[in-house]
């Protein structure tokens, strides 16, 4: 068993990179980070469709948070002020504002700033979703 939660990202998107990079740098959340092409999606308890999709947060005990969920994880586990915001991503209605604004990066990380086509999500109707 992990002694502490995985952070899972997308190691080919340069925008998520960058972000999960910053985020060790500034934040310093605890946990470690992992991009998903990398990791042992079986033992985490994920699917690869589920985490080129998004950001996913998994505790030692193996409960799954994506998303926006997964950034206030993220968040709350680097303490302070970061920990404040976190705690405030996890309400409603703030978290369903996080939702809203988390799937408008996702589905646009290719565009955001270190973005390449490589970050661009697959299209739901190829991969049959």
């Amino acid at each position: 068993m992990r002694n502490q939660p995985v952070l899972v990202f997308g190691g080919d998107c340069g925008f998520c990179s960058t972000s999960v990079r910053f985020a060790e740098r500034r934040l310093q959340p605890r946990c470690d980070t992992v991009p998903w092409q990398f990791a042992d999606l079986e033992a985490l308890g994920v699917t690869s469709t589920r985490a080129e999709r998004e950001v996913l947060w998994v505790t030692p005990r193996g409960v799954v948070y994506g998303g926006a969920q997964a950034v206030a994880k993220a968040l709350l586990s680097a303490g302070g002020g970061w920990a404040l915001v976190g705690a405030l991503l996890m309400l409603p209605p703030m978290r369903w504002a996080a939702h809203g604004v988390y799937r408008l990066v996702a589905n646009n990380r290719h565009r955001m700033p270190g973005g390449t086509a490589a970050c661009a999500l697959p299209d739901r109707r190829t991969v049959g979703l």
